[in-house]
């Protein structure tokens, strides 16, 4: 299920790429859309994870630069039957967290620098044991592919914008409506796409990340302060990279206009509540 998800989600996001090179550039458009999504793809699968760390300015850490947050995760990776992952810092005031790779065996946890300030350790093991279940569930690849190639999505809506303003609309076969359905319906729909796999994602994440770490009340606590904390501080990275918001525990944008396209998360009070309804279930208070 894993693999054919993927599959879809890329066949899904390279067709509306495509199409969008198509109302651009017409017929070149959208052979030189193909070749580029090609190439995207390709890349994706083997260093998208490493263009995501970059992106966040994240840097590995090990038992002697973090010997507690390093110790958890080995422990909560063992709990959950997977490989070690390599651990990440990310120097970021929001407490948040992501995973990233193509694979359990090729896998990254970043956290930020706020959520280790701000969270207890119950509440960090319970946000690591969430991206760990990611992790076994090989949402990663789809998270990591979906970031590229969404992003090159809305790179194309801010080209297309950039045509409308200078009038160059000759190589579109609909004149200025197909630059404007590139401007505005492209990232709706590529936001829609990966809301279609997203908010099933993260539930199953929660209950899976609390059964490794056994407290599920440690993940809600976490994802309540963490959705606080998050509306009062800002993630620049993530303002200038959208994309990228499905891919956190928590939705880091609380900017407007085309970052809010990319809220893909379903409600904290929802997942909270399935949490709760969890723990009781185990006789946990």
């Amino acid at each position: 299920m894993s693999i054919m998800r993927t599959g879809l989600l890329m066949a899904a996001l390279t067709g509306l790429f495509v199409t969008g090179g198509f109302l651009l550039g017409g017929q070149s458009g959208m052979v030189l859309a193909f070749l580029m999504a090609l190439g995207m793809n390709a890349f994706a699968y083997w260093n998208s994870d490493k263009v995501v760390l970059r992106m966040y300015g994240a840097h590995e850490v090990d038992e002697t630069t973090a010997p507690d947050l390093v110790h958890m995760v080995r422990r909560l990776s063992e709990n959950a039957g997977i490989p070690m992952p390599k651990v990440y810092y990310s120097e970021n005031p929001q407490p948040n967290a992501f995973a990233t790779g193509r694979s359990p065996s090729h896998a990254a946890v970043c956290v930020t620098t706020g959520l280790m300030q701000q969270l207890s350790q119950e509440e960090v093991a319970g946000v690591l044991a969430h991206e760990l279940a990611h992790v076994k569930n090989r949402d990663t690849l789809t998270m990591t592919i979906a970031a590229t190639i969404g992003g090159a999505i809305s790179m194309l809506a801010n080209f297309a914008m950039f045509s409308n303003m200078t009038g160059n609309r000759r190589e579109s076969p609909l004149g200025g409506i197909g630059v404007i359905l590139v401007m505005l319906v492209m990232p709706f729909a590529a936001m829609l796409i990966q809301m279609a796999v997203s908010r099933t994602r993260e539930f199953e994440a929660d209950r899976i990340g609390s059964e490794i770490s056994g407290r599920p009340l440690w993940l809600a606590s976490a994802l309540s302060r963490i959705e606080q904390a998050s509306q009062r501080v800002g993630n620049a990275q993530a303002e200038h990279n959208p994309a990228t918001a499905h891919m956190f525990i928590i939705n880091p944008l609380h900017g407007g206009g085309m970052a809010s396209l990319f809220s893909t998360h379903p409600t904290t009070a929802a997942r909270v509540a399935r949490l709760q309804s969890l723990a009781a279930e185990l006789g946990q208070r």
